[in-house]
């Protein structure tokens, strides 16, 4: 096990490298430059001249070709360092820590959500195979599973918030608190924070609800036609006991390898959602990042979401030798 973490660990380290390498290499070749901004902001009708331009070229790492401005990103991620972002004028990492927690707030009951709801769902749907109840659940997941997300936000809008408007169903549109949010009791405030939280929480779940289903469904199907499951058919166990005992036990490693996979998406938000919402999460800060063409925060983002992928794989991969004993790393 130890040669084989070691083996991956050097297999993430070069993955890494090669992914960050091709992501700064796009976005200095992106067309606009901070400087464009920067320049809109002061004055877009004002010309910049040649002495401010080389000293904003300066501060914004530009008067160099961008491998070596990525060999010295390289070396001050090694320091620890994560550079200072262009427009919030604050460290990278303060940066991503200030957004972090209003998106754990949605991500993690998310997950929590689809995976406590997509699971007995799936089961049902495999007990109930070939029934009216079953091909009902079957249309409906497959409905969900293909209506996007920002369609879906658009429509809870118009109808949660302006439809509804000035009653007592009515939600909030945009942002994770009101404006009187100081002046509200603390048991005021999380009432405050959770009706923003109802409409892109939704969103944000019923996807991953509908693939998780489908998922469970689908593996629980093929576990369901294996000689083990017939046997225990034939010595008469319960058709309950053999979906949750035999059945089940045997779809977990697929389940754990979807969830390992769903730690990125766990702290890197959903950049059209939150968006929409105007929620203050990461997924709008790595939009404001690339439009900004803020090139540290967008690579703070980047080594963020790739570290988190590859530790998911990793943590999947070793939690099938705790689930299943005939598996084993050399």
């Amino acid at each position: 096990m130890l040669n084989y973490l070691i083996r991956r660990l050097v297999f993430a380290a070069f993955t890494l490298l090669f992914i960050t390498f091709f992501v700064y290499a796009l976005v200095r070749h992106m067309p606009g430059t901070p400087l464009t901004n920067e320049a809109a902001a002061v004055d877009p009708s004002k010309k910049i001249s040649k002495e401010d331009l080389a000293r904003l070229n300066k501060t914004f790492g530009l008067d160099k070709p961008w491998y070596i401005a990525y060999f010295r990103w390289v070396t001050n991620l090694a320091r620890g360092d994560l550079g200072v972002s262009f427009f919030e004028k604050q460290p990278v990492s303060k940066s991503i820590a200030s957004r972090l927690g209003p998106t754990l707030l949605l991500s993690i009951p998310s997950i929590l959500l689809a995976y406590t709801i997509s699971i007995p769902i799936g089961l049902y749907s495999v007990a109930r195979s070939g029934t009216l109840q079953e091909r009902t659940i079957s249309l409906l997941l497959y409905f969900l599973y293909s209506l996007p997300s920002y369609v879906a936000a658009l429509w809870l809008l118009v109808f949660f918030y302006l439809r509804l408007q000035n009653t007592m169903f009515s939600l909030p549109a945009t942002g994770m608190v009101s404006n009187d949010y100081a002046s509200l009791s603390p048991l005021g405030k999380v009432w405050d924070v959770w009706t923003h939280m109802i409409l892109p929480l939704t969103c944000l779940t019923y996807g991953s609800l509908a693939y998780d289903s489908r998922f469970t469904k689908a593996n629980m199907e093929e576990v369901m036609r294996q000689d083990y499951i017939r046997t225990a058919r034939a010595k008469g166990v319960s058709p309950l006991w053999i979906i949750v005992n035999h059945g089940f036990r045997n779809t977990l490693i697929p389940l754990v390898t979807l969830l390992g996979l769903s730690l990125p998406a766990l702290v890197g938000g959903a950049v059209i959602l939150e968006s929409i919402f105007s929620w203050p999460g990461m997924g709008q800060l790595f939009y404001e990042s690339i439009s900004r063409r803020d090139y540290p925060l967008i690579m703070g983002l980047v080594l963020m979401f790739t570290l988190l992928t590859l530790a998911g794989q990793l943590i999947a991969d070793i939690a099938y030798a705790f689930l299943d004993p005939r598996i084993t790393y050399k």
